[in-house]
This record gives structure tokens, C-alpha cells and sequence, in this order.
């Protein structure tokens, strides 16, 4: 790893961080928040997954995150979105390609080469950061909207690996909205049946462990109706019984003013999981 970022923030570090991802073959960048108890003793760690078109940089510099995780002594790692770089294969729509991998493991060409982002996510980056850093080995899942789907998912079909998940307007069921139909069907083929296997709704439904979601949604979201569609998730926990906290929040969008308001209380709801 080569580390290409560095900054005094909340008596701890921002760090930005590259390496060779073996897993995706390329080149990877993620953003590290260390607080000031990292530095007497190893602490959890909580993984954001951001959304479409974004980078490692839009969650650490717009959602207010490193106060909190400092306060709560929390790890806090942000990968980039997708692989990157000459060779990877891309797409000119922002919705699919690079800045859109959907967190899932690829089959179909030209993107099963490197658009591995599941297992990234799930082997690859919590093994480098466990290894390198003052890491304890407890584990919590964010994300926003496409990273929101991502952390869902990876959280349900994980139990063992993940003491909290929480998302802020997630893609909750992408098998049956524009966004995820377009991009299963690229990475993983016109066998709906797979398509199962990363979506939140179908997961839920299967699932044997009930990880309590915690999920806030703005209602002024330009998507809510045509993409994301909460009812589906909340009639999935009714009908599974499965704990679901789902804030409606009136007036807000999907905007990083949106999860910068309410940061605060997903990070106190993490750390209460992963240090209770």
C-alpha cells in the first residue's frame, strides 16, 4: 500500500491510501479515518459504500463522518465505487461501468475481468485492513443509495461478519427498478434467478439470522418512487418479521446534506452494536 493522503482531522487522521487490488486486478484507492483511540489500541471498524459516480472522496469530505467516529473511537474505511483505470471496462452512461459496480461479482464479459467489488468488499479489503492497521476485527456496513444496496446485501448474506448495517436511500429492491435491472443484466447475465442473490428484498425474505436494518430515507429523493421504493423493504421485514428501523425524513433529499444531518445518529447506532 502506498499511502497518498494525509490530514490532522478531529485529533485523529484522513488518510487516503492505494494498492494493487488482486481481486480486481487494478489499481484501488480507499480513505482510512484513524480517531485518537487507534493510537493506544485496536478498534472497530466501519465500512461506507458509496453511491453511483462516486469515489473514495465524496463520503469523506462531505458527510461530516470523522467528528462522530472520533468521539465513538471507530474506524471508518471508504473504498472507491468500482475498478478503475486503462483495460477496465467502462460504459459512457454514468450508471454503469466505472463509478457504477453495483458491489457485485461479475459473470458476464467484458466485466467479469474486474468487476469483482463483492468480494472486494467482503474479503479482500477488510483482510488489508485487519492486517495493517489497529483494526480489532468487529465489523459494521454503511452506504448510500447504489452503497446503501451494497451494504445491505453484503451485511445479509454475511451475518457472521458484520455486528450493524445501516444505509441511507438505498436501492432496496434493484431486480424490480431501472438502476438495477440494467446493470444485473450487464454484469451477471438475463438469469433472473442470480439477480436474487443481490437483492435486499430476496435476501430478507431467505434470510435464517435477522440483522437489525437501520435505514433513512429522504422523502423529497427525485428517485423515491421510481427507483428505490421503501414499501418494498418494510413489507419484506412485516412479512419476515425481520427488525427494521426505517426513518421517512420529510423535506430531505439524497444529498450529502441529507446524510450529514443524520451521520450522527448512524454512527452512535453502530457503535453501540459493535462496542456493546
Amino acid at each position: 500500500m502506498e499511502r497518498v493522503e494525509h490530514h490532522a482531522c478531529f485529533d485523529g487522521w484522513q488518510d487516503v491510501y492505494q494498492h494493487e487490488s488482486a481481486v480486481l486486478g487494478c489499481t484501488m484507492k480507499f480513505g482510512i479515518y484513524l480517531p485518537p483511540q487507534a493510537q493506544q489500541r485496536k478498534v472497530p471498524v466501519l465500512y461506507w459504500l458509496s453511491g453511483l459516480t462516486c469515489t473514495e472522496q465524496n463520503f469523506i469530505t462531505k458527510a461530516a463522518v470523522q467528528r462522530y467516529a472520533s468521539e465513538h473511537g471507530i474506524i471508518v474505511v471508504a473504498p472507491d465505487t468500482s475498478p478503475r483505470g486503462e483495460g477496465v471496462a467502462d460504459d459512457p452512461a454514468y450508471d454503469l461501468g466505472q463509478g457504477a459496480g453495483f458491489y457485485v461479482n461479475a459473470t458476464q464479459t467484458p466485466w467479469a475481468a474486474h468487476y469483482r467489488m463483492y468480494d472486494y468488499v467482503v474479503q479482500e479489503l477488510p483482510d488489508m485492513v485487519e492486517t495493517h492497521f489497529p483494526a480489532n476485527g468487529d465489523r459494521g456496513i454503511s452506504g448510500h443509495s447504489m452503497g446503501g444496496h451494497g451494504a445491505l446485501v453484503v451485511a445479509l448474506r454475511n451475518p457472521d461478519r458484520y455486528r450493524s448495517v445501516s444505509a441511507f436511500s438505498p436501492i432496496f429492491a434493484p431486480t424490480q427498478g431501472p438502476w438495477g435491472q440494467k446493470a444485473f443484466e450487464a454484469y451477471l447475465g438475463t438469469d433472473r434467478e442470480t439477480w436474487k442473490h443481490y437483492d435486499t428484498v430476496d435476501l430478507i425474505r431467505a434470510a435464517k439470522e435477522r440483522v437489525p436494518l437501520l435505514v433513512d430515507q429522504g422523502l423529497n429523493d427525485e428517485f423515491l418512487e421510481t427507483q428505490l421504493r421503501p414499501e418494498l423493504l418494510r413489507n419484506a421485514c412485516d412479512e419476515a418479521n425481520h427488525p427494521l428501523t426505517l426513518n421517512l425524513r420529510a423535506g430531505y433529499d439524497r444529498s450529502y446534506y441529507f446524510i450529514a444531518r443524520f451521520m450522527g445518529e448512524h454512527i452512535a447506532h453502530h457503535a453501540s452494536a459493535l462496542k456493546g
